[in-house]
Parts: C-alpha cells; structure tokens; sequence
C-alpha cells in the first residue's frame, strides 16, 4: 500500500476558450492551471475537478487526453504527467422537500461516463454548461441516478448555513433519505468551519468516512485542505475502496484549517458584523435589531447534536488542523516564492521543513509563526458571517 495526498473538490473558472463555468472564481482556474498547480506547488498526488458536469470543461479534458497530456488509467481516473491523478466530478445542487438546498460531489471513472451522466442530467439541469446548477431534484433521486453509473457519491460541506444537508436542509439525515440511499453514499464532506470532534456529535454519521477537501475558488486555495488515503494507486477504483474501507484501503488522516478560521464557524450579524453567542439559535441581532443572521457550523451542530462530546467511531482516523501559508502573518507573495523555491512544494514547508531550515530561507520571525502554526499554537480571531478568521501575531 502507499499514501496519497487527495483534494476532491476544486472548481474550474473558465474554459481554455475564456467562456465562464463557475461564477464566481478566479479566470486563473482552467483545468490545465489546475493540474500545474497541483502537482507543481502544492504537491498533491490525487485531485477531483468538479465541473467536469459542463459540456465546456468536457471538451478542454477530452482535448487534453487526445494530446497525450491525459492518460486514462486501467483502474479509472487520469494520470498527468505521471505526477498527479485526475477524477472528473461535478457538484449539483439538489432542492429537497424542506424547502432547502444541498450541494453533493459526483465522480466517475472516465470522461465517457461523465459524458453520458451529463447528458442524462441536462435533462433536469436548465443550463449545464455552467457549474453546480440546481437539478431540480432531491438527493434522493441524484443519488439513485449517479448509483446506476457506479459513482463515488459525496454530500458536499454538510455543515454550512447555505447549501448543505445540516446547514440548510434537515436535523437528521435519515428524514430526507432511506436507508438504501444513505448506504450509497460513499463519504461526506465536512466542509472548512468543522472538523472530525465536531461531526462526531451526530450520531448518525459514524458510518460515514470524512473528507476534507479545499472547495478551491482559486489556484492559491488547492489544498488548504485535504487527506491522506492508502492505497494500491492513485485511480478511480482505489479511491473508492479507500472512501469505502474496503480490502484494506482507508483514509489515514485528515488535514483541515482550524474550524475557528472558517467563515462560517461562528453565528454572525451580516448588518453589524457582531458574533452571536447563544444556546438558542437568534433570529434576529441583540445589539442592532437586524434580522440577517448567518448562523455558524457550531452552533447548528450544538443545535442538532446528540452527544455533547464527540464519539468517534474505530475506523475515524486522526484529524490535523493545518494552516495554509497565506494564512500566517508575514507569508506574502514573495515570501511564499522563496519558500516554493527552496523547498519544492507547500507540503513539503508544511509539513517537513524545520524551523532551522524555514529560516534560513524567511527569517527566525517568520519560521517561529509557521511552527506555531503547524503545532496548533497560535492564536486565532474566529470566523463568522462569511469572514475568515486569522491568526494573530505572536
């Protein structure tokens, strides 16, 4: 068995030809920058496009095989340049009897598979050149559909006040799927304000493998988070054996900001910008009277939990809070360029570089903020109402 880095879910911006896929994102992000960027700074081993639903994106992946620069595996997925694994995925937003909407995560082996479930879903979706479009459906007819194509199927940052399962649509999941539906599901997601000890609070999900994944908007976001999977090889089949906890495969870690820096982590006034504290979910803000409150992952999972502490299940691995660089005081660009050239890939400063060695490169003030970071020592200004949260200086 090896290890794998994986990051499942980064968007596509625009196609080779500038036409629009996902809206809004940085123009930065076509899939041929994707995989560059991937596997040339941030040093992921397997990544999940998820656009390749749009027709637009379809072409410029097809193009891209045809040249050579895509090779299909025996066991699904695509190896580029022999570095990094492709899965063409797609996010699709379902509408369910709550009144609410969802985003799920859909992968398949191959672009003719992809191909085929597109042209099945513009049936359903009124624009499918453009990304995570709504099905006009509930999840559990997408699922029963994606199934029949043998589909790796991921319920997408469950946890976030808009377009989520818990965030938007449901206290159980139970109450919107039958079991034969939630059994194909493959993994879920849990999305940048939670983690593995707040997810495990509910019940309901310990059968469920946890994937942490960066929901890119932008190049520089790849990877900000992501999980390690062991496996016989980085293709389609291995990693959803791996989803699965079959014949020996498994995530082995998971890799996820600190949920306090997520945007979403704590309930917020969008009007006054104060965060809101209480046992009781507020519909409207004490100190300003405003009635547009984001309600944050905490709180929705304290609202919902049935366990006040987290129980976790034998095969939940550990789970890491890493920050990404951009998010350490004193890494700009520039600094950002003298480490990725000293050290080869944000992993490796990440992860294996040590303080003696980052300074060298950045200076000792700096190198003391990255390893504060990496131990989970520094201080941090939570996130809330769409804001990230920050770390504050040492």
């Amino acid at each position: 068995m090896k290890r794998y880095f994986v990051d499942l879910h980064i968007h596509v911006g625009i196609n080779e030809q500038g036409k629009w896929v996902k809206i809004p994102t940085s123009r930065q992000l076509t899939v041929r920058n994707i995989l560059r960027e991937a596997a040339d700074r941030k040093g992921m081993q397997i990544i999940g496009i998820v656009d390749a639903l749009s027709p637009l994106v379809l072409e410029d992946l097809k193009r891209m095989e045809a040249s050579g620069e895509l090779r299909l595996l025996p066991g699904g997925g695509y190896r580029y340049n022999d570095s990094v694994t492709l899965l063409p995925g797609a996010e699709i937003e379902t509408a369910e009897p709550t009144g609410g909407l969802a985003h799920t995560l859909i992968y398949l082996p191959d672009f003719k598979t992809m191909q085929d479930f597109s042209q099945y879903m513009s049936r359903h979706i009124r624009n499918i050149h453009i990304s995570s479009q709504n099905a006009h459906m509930p999840l559990r007819q997408l699922v029963a559909i994606a199934a029949g194509y043998e589909a790796i199927i991921i319920p997408a940052h469950i946890f976030t006040p808009h377009k989520s399962l818990f965030g938007a649509c449901t206290d159980r999941l139970m109450q919107i799927v039958s079991e034969k539906e939630a059994n194909a599901l493959t993994a879920v997601e849990l999305g940048l304000s939670a983690d593995t000890f707040m997810a495990d609070r509910i019940s309901e999900l310990a059968p469920f493998s946890f994937v942490t994944n960066s929901d890119a908007h932008s190049l520089d976001k790849i990877a900000r988070e992501y999980f390690i999977i062991e496996a016989e090889e980085p293709a389609f089949q291995e990693c959803l054996y791996a989803l699965s906890r079959k014949w020996g495969r498994g995530i082995t870690a998971n890799y996820g900001l600190n949920p306090r820096l997520g945007k979403y982590h704590r309930t917020c006034c969008q009007v006054c910008s104060s965060q809101l504290t209480s046992d009781i979910m507020p519909q409207t803000c004490p100190y300003c009277g405003s009635a547009k409150i984001v309600h944050g992952v905490l709180d929705r999972i304290s609202q919902i939990a049935d366990s006040e502490t987290p129980v976790h299940p034998e095969h939940r691995p550990p789970y890491f809070y890493q920050i990404p660089l951009e998010f350490i005081p004193g890494v700009g660009g520039k600094t950002l360029q003298k480490l990725l050239k000293h050290f080869g890939t944000e992993m490796n400063v990440i992860h294996q570089a040590s303080e003696a060695e980052l300074a060298t490169v950045i200076g000792a003030r700096i190198a003391e903020q990255l390893i504060a970071a990496r131990r989970g020592e520094s201080g941090i200004v939570e996130g809330g109402g769409g804001v990230y949260g920050r770390l504050t200086k040492m």
